[in-house]
C-alpha cells in the first residue's frame, strides 16, 4: 500500500514559513528558523505545502507503507 507524503529538500528551503500557513494538518514547522520540517505521522499527501513553495524545495512523493 502506498501513502502520498511531502518531502523537503534542505538544500533549497529557505524557511520562509510559507508552507506552514497552508497546511491543513500542521504537519510543518521550521525549527529555529533554518529549515522546514515534517511530521511523517501528520502528513496527508495534500500537496499544497508544494505548491505554495517559492523555493520549489518541497514534493510529494509516494512511499510504501506496512
Amino acid at each position: 500500500m502506498a501513502k502520498r507524503l511531502a518531502n523537503i529538500n534542505p538544500d533549497r528551503c529557505v524557511a520562509c514559513g510559507a508552507c506552514i500557513k497552508i497546511c491543513p494538518c500542521a504537519s510543518l514547522s521550521v525549527p529555529r528558523g533554518i529549515v522546514a520540517t515534517i511530521s511523517e505521522a501528520l502528513c496527508i499527501g495534500c500537496g499544497r505545502c508544494a505548491k505554495i513553495c517559492p523555493a520549489g524545495a518541497i514534493a510529494v512523493k509516494e512511499v510504501e507503507t506496512a
